[in-house]
């Protein structure tokens, strides 16, 4: 019987499955509606900026002849293999169960961009004054809110609250 703190594990892909979506769209705007490397702003601290990342979170190994594309690939596969078994096991932690399934949309519509293209769209661009924050993307977004989460939800066991 499903309890109020569960996410069922159909429920979990779902939410991983929308997150693959709104992540595709947003690169499919972005890819028609902006010019590679010209800033559209958005916010006095916010720019459109379409760019290509060949390497991983802020562009480590982005200078590599090409075969950074294919290990980031299957690391970005062999990761959501394992997310998908982790969501199985943890349907009962709700928390967990959100942030592994934000996790594995964000990793699976970074993969998605590397095979496309052989780089992830990145268009998001914060800054304050000449200050840049690495541009990217929906799907960063979703890992970084999905690791923050997990970071959470520990935090909440570990001073004995429920998740």
């Amino acid at each position: 019987m499903q309890t109020k703190q569960e996410l069922p594990f159909k429920k979990a892909l779902a939410i991983a499955i929308f997150v693959i979506l709104l992540d595709q769209v947003s690169k499919l705007l972005a890819l028609t509606h902006l010019q590679f490397g010209q800033p559209e702003a958005v916010l006095p601290f916010m720019n459109w900026l379409l760019l290509f990342n060949p390497g991983a979170a802020f562009s480590f190994l982005a200078q590599g002849s090409g075969w950074q594309r294919w290990l980031f690939t299957a690391l970005g596969l062999g990761a959501s293999l394992y997310i998908v078994l982790l969501l199985r096991k943890s349907q009962s932690d709700k928390t967990l169960s959100w942030a592994l399934s934000l996790i594995l949309g964000g990793a699976l519509g970074n993969v998605l961009d590397r095979i496309r293209f052989g780089a992830v769209v990145d268009f998001i661009d914060l800054h304050y004054a000449t200050w840049h924050w690495p541009a990217f993307n929906v799907a960063d977004s979703a890992i970084c809110i999905g690791a923050a989460l997990i970071v959470w939800g520990e935090l909440r066991k570990a001073f004995g609250k429920t998740a």
